[in-house]
This record gives C-alpha cells, structure tokens and sequence, in this order.
C-alpha cells in the first residue's frame, strides 16, 4: 500500500496465534526462499498465500513430512482439497490480523533507522511484544475441533 522499506517479515503461527518461527530477508529475496528454514521445526500442515507457491518447495517440505496447502493462482488448474484444509485457508485473515498488529501496535514498520542495530532492535522489540500479549488473534477450536485436526 505505497511504502516500502526493503525488509520482509516471514511468520508462522500456530492455531493461538503464537509465533513459532520468524524471518527477515532483505526485500527482493523471493518469498520461497526462507520457508524451508523456517519449517524445519514443523510436521503435518503448512497453509499459506499464493506468493509461496512452489512445485520445488511443495516437494522439498513433503520429504519433510510437511505439507504446504494454498490456492492456485487463477490460470492455474484447480486441486482437490479438503472440507478441513478449504476451511483453515479461508482462516488466513488472522495472519493478516497479526501483521496489522505488529505494524501498528508494535510499531515494527518504521522508516527513521539510523542503523541495522536500531532496526534490529525496534523489530524484536514488537516482536517480543507481541508475543507478551494476553488476547492474540485466533483460531477459537472447540476441543472437538482440536482433536480432529490431531487426528487427520
């Protein structure tokens, strides 16, 4: 929405809304790039946007037992999915409301740096306020919910 300031901020979150992993690239890196780093930790499912879109790192994160889930892109021919996996993409606004969250709450999109370590510093700053905080935007599983999704 107009200002660039050369970073990204790759996040991955849990159904809490907690941070489980977090990456910075320098702005023209492309978006496939950090997430084989940041999803060695995970198994099971990854959802994500079309900007991750990948048949290399589709492969690479299913030999890890990970599986990435997202939409194709509109000239593209559709996939089967599951009611569950259709259901968790359209709960990606919550992502979207956590990067609202630190942009404007924890103020990490700031464009007066004076150097790398005041940059740095100002990110894990909002970061860690962030995850401080009591409400984070969430998921609200019931348990039964929660069991199947540890089941499936």
């Amino acid at each position: 929405m107009g200002w660039f300031y050369g970073f990204k901020l790759h996040l991955i979150v849990n159904h809490h809304g907690e941070i489980v992993a977090a990456k910075v690239t320098a702005g023209n890196v492309h978006d496939t790039q950090p997430v084989r780093e940041l999803a060695s930790c995970l198994t099971d499912k990854l959802y994500g946007d079309k900007g991750y879109l990948s048949k290399a790192l589709e492969a690479d994160l299913l030999d890890k037992g990970v599986k990435l889930i997202m939409t194709v892109r509109k000239n593209m021919k559709a996939k089967a999915m599951s009611l569950w996996d259709r259901a968790m993409l359209s709960k990606r606004f919550i992502i979207e409301t956590i990067n609202d969250q630190l942009k404007n709450i924890s103020f990490i999109e700031h464009s007066r740096h004076r150097s790398m370590n005041g940059f740095m510093l100002n990110l894990m700053a909002g970061l860690v306020a962030y995850s401080l905080k009591e409400n984070k935007p969430s998921l609200n599983l019931t348990d039964v919910e929660l069991n199947a999704l540890v089941i499936a």
